[in-house]
Formats: C-alpha cells, sequence, structure tokens
C-alpha cells in the first residue's frame, strides 16, 4: 500500500509539473504595435433591432421585439428613442388572460389592452474627460478552432489604453399601456371588490364576497410621464496588433450605468365591464412616483451587438410597479454620418 501511494504521489507531482511547463510555455511575453486609441472617435449614430427582450413586470409579465436608436452630438448630448411590444398574445400575459375571460364569460365587456412602450430622451454631458487605463484582450489564433479553442483555456494580454468617462444628466419622457389583472391589484392593495366599488358592485355580489374573489375582472391602465436622473460612461476605442501570430486585438465597449427617477403625473385607468354596466375604477390606487436602474452595452462598430438591462419601479397602479427586463439588439448598425470625400488638385 505504501509503494502505490508512492507512486500516486510522484504521478499527481509529474502531472502538475508538465501542466506548470506547459502554463509557462503558453505565458511567453508578447509584444503588440498599437494601431489606434481614440476614444473620442466613435460613430454618432447606433439604429438598434431588438429581436429580443424579456419583462418580469407585477402587473403584466410580457416578452417581444423592439427598435432603438442614439445620437452622439459632438462631445455635448447624446439622444435616444426607443420603443417596443410584445410579440402576440401569449407573450402578452395580461392581455392574453382577459382575452380568455372575455370568451369564457360574456358578461365581462370591454377591449383588452395591447402592451406598448415609447420612451424620448436625452443625455446632457455635464463632465466629459479622458484618462489613463486598461483593458485585457484576449490573445486569439487561426490554429485555435473548434474543439482546440473549446479546450483551452484564455490567455490574455493586459494593455494600457485611454479611458473616456461621462457624468451625464439625463431627462426625458414615457408612454406605455397595458391591460391589468383588477383582482391582482386588489390583492397588493389590501382592499376587496366590495371596498373599491362600493354599492356599484353587481347585485349577485353583494352578500358574496368569496364569489367575488372567484370571479376575475381586468381594467387597462395608461401612463405618461417623464424621467430625470443621472449617468456614467466608459468609453474606449483601442485596438492592438500582437506579434506571435496572435490574431489583432481590439476593446471598443460604449458601457453606460444610469439611475432614474420617474415622475407620471397623467395615469388612466379604464373603467371596468361587468354583464353590460360600467364600474368607475377610480378607487383603485395608484402611484406617480418611480425609479429604475440600469445599463447599456453596445460596440462602435458599423455592424455589431448589443445588451441591456433595468430593474426598479414603474409609475401606474400601486403595488404593481416591480420590474426587471433584460433586452438584447441584433444587428445594430452605426455611422459617423461623414460621406465627404478629400480631393486634392493636380
Amino acid at each position: 500500500m505504501k509503494k502505490s501511494h508512492i507512486f500516486l504521489v510522484l504521478f499527481v507531482l509529474l502531472v502538475v509539473s508538465s501542466g506548470m511547463a506547459q502554463k509557462r510555455r503558453d505565458q511567453q511575453p508578447v509584444t503588440y504595435e498599437e494601431l489606434y486609441d481614440e476614444p473620442y472617435a466613435i460613430n454618432k449614430l447606433f439604429v438598434q433591432f431588438q429581436p429580443v427582450y424579456g419583462e418580469l413586470w407585477k402587473a403584466n409579465i410580457n416578452a417581444g421585439f423592439g427598435l432603438e436608436a442614439t445620437y452622439f452630438w459632438k462631445e455635448k448630448m447624446d439622444f435616444r428613442v426607443h420603443t417596443r411590444k410584445a410579440y402576440a398574445k401569449p407573450f402578452d400575459l395580461s392581455r392574453h388572460i382577459a382575452d380568455n375571460l372575455l370568451e369564457e364569460n360574456p358578461d365581462l365587456g370591454g377591449t383588452p389592452r395591447v402592451f406598448n412602450y415609447y420612451e424620448l430622451g436625452a443625455t446632457y454631458h455635464i463632465k466629459d474627460f479622458e484618462e489613463s487605463g486598461k483593458t485585457k484582450m484576449f490573445l486569439y489564433r487561426k490554429s485555435y478552432k473548434g474543439d482546440k479553442w473549446a479546450a483551452r483555456v484564455p490567455l490574455n494580454a493586459e494593455i494600457p489604453c485611454k479611458v473616456r468617462k461621462v457624468y451625464g444628466a439625463r431627462l426625458g419622457g414615457v408612454f406605455f399601456d397595458t391591460s391589468v389583472d383588477v383582482n391582482r391589484a386588489l390583492e397588493a392593495q389590501g382592499m376587496t371588490m366590495t371596498e373599491a366599488f362600493g354599492g356599484a358592485i353587481p347585485e349577485q355580489f353583494e352578500n358574496s364576497e368569496e364569489q367575488m374573489k372567484n370571479t376575475t375582472l381586468f381594467s387597462g391602465i395608461d401612463v405618461k410621464g417623464v424621467y430625470v436622473g443621472g449617468s456614467m460612461s466608459w468609453i474606449k476605442n483601442v485596438a492592438v496588433d500582437f506579434d506571435n501570430k496572435y490574431q489583432e486585438g481590439v476593446d471598443d465597449l460604449i458601457f453606460t450605468a444610469f439611475l432614474d427617477i420617474m415622475i407620471a403625473p397623467a395615469i388612466g385607468v379604464d373603467d371596468i365591464i361587468y354583464g353590460g354596466n360600467v364600474y368607475s375604477a377610480e378607487n383603485l390606487e395608484t402611484t406617480m412616483i418611480g425609479f429604475r436602474a440600469g445599463i447599456d452595452g453596445k460596440f462602435n462598430r458599423t455592424l455589431s451587438w448589443s445588451y441591456g438591462g433595468e430593474v426598479g419601479m414603474r409609475p401606474g397602479l400601486k403595488g404593481q410597479g416591480f420590474y426587471a427586463l433584460v433586452k438584447i439588439s441584433f444587428p445594430v448598425y452605426s455611422t459617423n454620418l461623414d460621406y465627404s470625400v478629400e480631393a486634392f488638385g493636380k
């Protein structure tokens, strides 16, 4: 047993030493030539198609597609417009439930709202400056294809570069509308149907609170408001040419983190229709204040992709505001809008 233990230890030491030798061979120093390092030389216009987004929202879980465009005006401001909507009814959960209820219960009436979201805003660059920084680039060779690249732990090199930082002040407007489940809203607000609708509730519910709970009602809301907040952006636009047959390295990420307060002075809640009668939803509580925190990342390339996400509390029905959003954009087309050609006299 002792001899077997000795052989086992020797074998482990051999494997480890072999691995360390391989590591040393892989991690030989590399040299590089800087091709460019210009964080201010980014494109002006980015147009993004979002084939997929997903949103977990207490008022309405939904998924769909969107469009987004960003324009950088010199080093002073940038402007952004964004819209999105659900793919179809099954991806617009509250609307889908409301449509099913209409089919099952002839006493219900009205038309469920389709989820729509629109946003338009601008960011003023309070401070736009450049400082020294670093970036990590993966070392990749053409021979690292297929299984070779999958089985290899990627090496990276730390490259000095310039980093552009932008502190911004954000201001914009938002509009969205959606169908909502009235029962869930009442539960979140700690109200019964009797308390919400008083003497206007249907007669068959007057002496049966349990029956009211088992009857699902829906409504719709539309919210118009503004947001104000701050952001910080990190912009790199550097490329180097490595030796040792490594591919060129590029880091051209434009990354932004933001925090906004949302104020919605105009919130409309649709009346509820049941049994041919219209019941006012004015007793449903709303909140005009919300907030969100999020990130956005894109690349300074003619054709690329981008990502984004945010989490927060939306204005609207009280107790129904929490949401988390993830979105992916592909393709992202960008241009510097400079189509002039330099000419020289003979």
